[in-house]
């Protein structure tokens, strides 16, 4: 467990993350990192997202001594985004719940494409796709610009923030939604109901009138 000299603030640690939702922290979301740091479970140098402007930040938020970079989380490409072989896809869909800022966009069975504006190089969605046909590129977008102060890069992170939030709300609705729909009848019992229906009918051609 991880103490810190000054009690530490959720929503003040959360507001100092890029808001990238990469997950290379170990971590579901940025939120779910800020309650690990705040609880002592987590360490203030698993964002490489957020570099050396987001750990000095949040050393100095909790009276804690700067460190390096955890060795165990994986490298972030900053200002890449990514790029889908249109003639690769196979509208598999498995891309569209995992990026969390919904930049790509497309449907069941059909080819789909990513909003670069949008996309924050994340890679969840290269992770997701199972013909491997999506790819990171350098690229500069609005979702994935470098700063080197945190005030510069805040409106940024709001932007984020946002889109991620209304991503989850959109998928949990869809969930929700899901549920509560009426289960399908098996086929077999549409066979069998079928079955019965035709037999019946058959009987009552069958059956001399008046009786």
């Amino acid at each position: 467990m991880l103490t810190s000299p000054t009690q530490p603030d959720l929503d003040a640690i959360d507001v100092l993350l890029p808001q990238t939702q990469c997950q290379r922290c170990g971590y579901a979301d940025c939120h779910a990192y800020a309650q690990a740091i705040a609880s002592g479970e987590a360490d203030i140098n698993r964002c490489p997202p957020g570099g050396d402007i987001t750990r000095n930040a949040l050393a100095a938020l909790l009276g804690r001594e700067p460190v390096p970079p955890a060795d165990d989380v994986d490298a972030y490409a900053a200002e890449h985004v990514a790029l889908i072989d249109e003639a690769a896809c196979i509208g598999c869909a498995a891309c569209l719940p995992v990026c969390p800022t919904d930049a790509i966009v497309g449907a069941s069975k059909r080819m789909h494409t990513v909003m670069a504006a949008d996309c924050t190089g994340c890679e969840l969605c290269i992770l997701a796709c199972p013909v491997d046909c999506i790819a990171l590129l350098p690229a500069v977008s609005a979702a994935n610009r470098v700063h080197t102060t945190l005030s510069a890069r805040e409106p940024q992170a709001d932007a984020l923030r946002a889109q991620y939030r209304a991503h989850q709300r959109r998928y949990a609705d869809r969930a929700a939604a899901k549920v509560a729909a009426p289960m399908p009848q098996p086929a077999s019992n549409k066979q069998a109901l079928l079955a019965e229906i035709l037999a019946r009918a058959k009987a009552r051609a069958t059956t001399p009138s008046g009786r």
